[in-house]
């Protein structure tokens, strides 16, 4: 079916999609490979890194009540071989690094936490949440990918953790980003389609998603995940905004899409329930806690306010 995908530019300029807004972070790329460059860079006085170890790293509230990531000086930092990443520099010219560590450090005066992204990602600065998304995403791609996919031989961090190498076949290896759709699915009565999966805490409904398949535009993709998961059909498509969503390793392609059809009938396997809610049964839904709404530091819950026409209740990490 062919129908036409538009792109707006402005849905979300008054309020950022979380982990979107601009950081104020050059990440610098030209540099990964300068190798005096970075050790200068390291050595500086001013730099400050922070380490990451299973998609967590360590927060803290200051005396102003802001939430920040636990960083330090670099001649402060615990050692680190090789999983050392430069994630960019400042407008003040400071460079920025994370460490790799099998755990979190301990903190002397025990009022750090540890911290992923879904928490983080709604208190941090847009400077800090960003730097942590780039650390995370990095961490997940080198734990997952330590070996050459071409002859399996053990390779070696390079480019400041931005490149995995072959020592043997001499194969170059980039950090991966999964394309995944997802979409906030209108009808003519302009009710919004949501759905939930079996392993979701009870009563929580969101948008649909899905991964973009190989050759696969990504219009196409919206179209055939929601036909695949819940048998509605889908005209046109309009792209919103796009999302990292390093959990491990996708990019999450917002859209709103138009159904052609309404009649539901759910896979059973990704979605085991949908429903069709007008924005008066969806408040009602949620003033009775029969709906939870998703969680706010995701592309979903702005998805669905573009439709519902105000935030969303808030609801616990």
């Amino acid at each position: 079916m062919e129908a036409p995908v538009t792109t707006w530019t402005d849905h979300s300029a008054d309020r950022p999609i979380s982990l979107t807004a601009p950081t104020g972070i050059d990440r610098t790329a030209y540099r990964r490979l300068d190798e005096p460059w970075l050790a200068a860079a390291w050595s500086h006085p001013s730099t400050r890194c922070f380490v990451v170890s299973g998609g967590q790293a360590l927060i803290d509230e200051t005396a102003d009540g802001r939430t920040e990531l636990v960083m330090t000086p670099s001649f402060e930092a615990p050692v680190t071989e090789s999983h050392r990443y430069f994630l960019g520099t400042d407008e003040d010219g400071v460079s920025y690094f994370a460490l790799q560590k099998d755990v979190l450090p301990g903190r002397m005066d025990q009022s750090a936490r540890a911290a992923g992204l879904r928490e983080a990602g709604l208190l941090l600065s847009p400077r800090d949440a960003g730097l942590m998304v780039h650390a995370v995403a990095l961490e997940n791609w080198q734990r997952m990918h330590r070996f050459c996919s071409r002859c399996g031989e053990r390779t070696v961090i390079a480019a400041a953790g931005h490149i995995r190498r072959c020592p043997a076949c001499g194969a170059e290896h980039y950090p991966r980003t999964d394309p995944a759709v997802i979409m906030a699915v209108t009808d003519d009565e302009d009710r919004i389609l949501l759905g939930r999966q079996m392993h979701w805490p009870e009563g929580r409904f969101s948008t649909l998603a899905g991964f973009v398949e190989p050759g696969e535009a990504i219009e196409e993709s919206v179209r055939r995940e929601v036909f695949e998961e819940v048998g509605i059909t889908v005209g046109e498509v309009e792209y919103i905004a796009s999302q990292p969503w390093p959990f491990p390793s996708s990019l999450m392609l917002g859209f709103l899409a138009r159904a052609t059809s309404t009649e539901i009938d759910v896979d059973g396997d990704e979605i085991n329930e949908a429903r069709w809610f007008s924005r008066a049964e969806l408040h009602a839904a949620f003033e009775s806690g029969e709906v939870l709404p998703p969680y706010g530091i995701s592309i979903a819950a702005r998805l669905i306010e573009l439709w519902y026409g105000k935030p969303l209740p808030t609801r616990s990490v």
